[in-house]
């Protein structure tokens, strides 16, 4: 395990766990934060070869809390232009982690509120424990969400229940949470990591070149027309073809055996 101030990651086998470390504040974002987590990413990006790379990751917080939010003590000193600074280093990290050729996890063991929320949107799904809840409060401060809240919140769960959530800044529990399709599950605290990572090994175990095309193709055709979004997975799938992965994938289902994908 590495340890910095404010994030820890462990790497075990393909699997990244990124801990975010900040619990007597109850995981807040500040700009140290943001910053800290958007070089934890990009240094699991970036980590080895074959076997060696990362193929999926889990994103929890440390203590009782995921992330209850952006840290309101640094953020009332802020200008107009040192809040625009903050919200695109929060945009930049959610972006980053959305095009990361992995799928990342949210385990939310706790609140995950305002920039938390945000942060869990960015994952590609979201596990919850038993008493989370979730929310962007930013209007019952005076401001609104900046890390792409209205924007990702809209796409998860429909128009019309993102408004609801935005417009009062109401918080909902993980039982809520899950009947409206912000999250995908919801597991007894003690068994979210667990349940996340065992997804997260399953989704290692798969074709990665196969994944990360997947990934790729479901976020950028997300904004376009349906008949563009499929030929953008028409070319995804075809130039899988040319991979060792397919071929390894398909002769070992033909002689009934199992895969061993290496990424290339």
């Amino acid at each position: 395990m590495t340890e910095t101030d404010l994030v820890l990651v462990e790497r075990t086998g393909s699997i990244a766990t990124i801990t975010i470390n900040r619990p007597t504040k109850m995981n807040a974002l500040n700009a140290h934060l943001v910053a800290e987590l958007a070089r934890s990413f990009e240094a699991l990006a970036s980590s080895g070869e074959g076997e060696d790379v990362v193929r999926a990751a889990i994103l929890t917080g440390a203590g009782k809390a995921f992330v209850a939010g952006a840290d309101i003590g640094e953020m009332a000193e802020m200008t107009p232009i040192a809040a625009k600074r903050f919200a695109d280093a929060g945009q930049r990290l959610c972006h980053r982690i959305e095009a990361l050729p992995f799928p990342v996890i949210a385990a939310v063991n706790g609140f995950a509120l305002g920039g938390g929320c945000e942060l869990a949107l960015a994952c590609d799904f979201i596990y919850a424990a038993e008493g989370a809840k979730l929310g962007l409060p930013e209007v019952t401060l005076g401001v609104m969400p900046g890390f792409g809240g209205t924007q990702r919140l809209l796409r998860r769960v429909g128009a019309a229940r993102a408004r609801e959530l935005v417009y009062t800044g109401d918080m909902v529990g993980a039982e809520q949470a899950l009947v409206m399709g912000l999250v995908n599950a919801v597991f007894p605290a003690a068994e979210l990591v667990l349940r996340a990572r065992d997804a997260a090994l399953k989704i290692a175990s798969r074709g990665p070149l196969a994944v990360a095309a997947a990934k790729r193709v479901m976020l950028h055709g997300e904004g376009i027309d349906l008949a563009s979004a499929c030929e953008l997975e028409a070319q995804a799938f075809a130039g899988l073809f040319g991979s060792e992965d397919q071929r390894e994938g398909m002769k070992a289902f033909l002689g009934k055996a199992k895969p061993t994908f290496l990424g290339r």
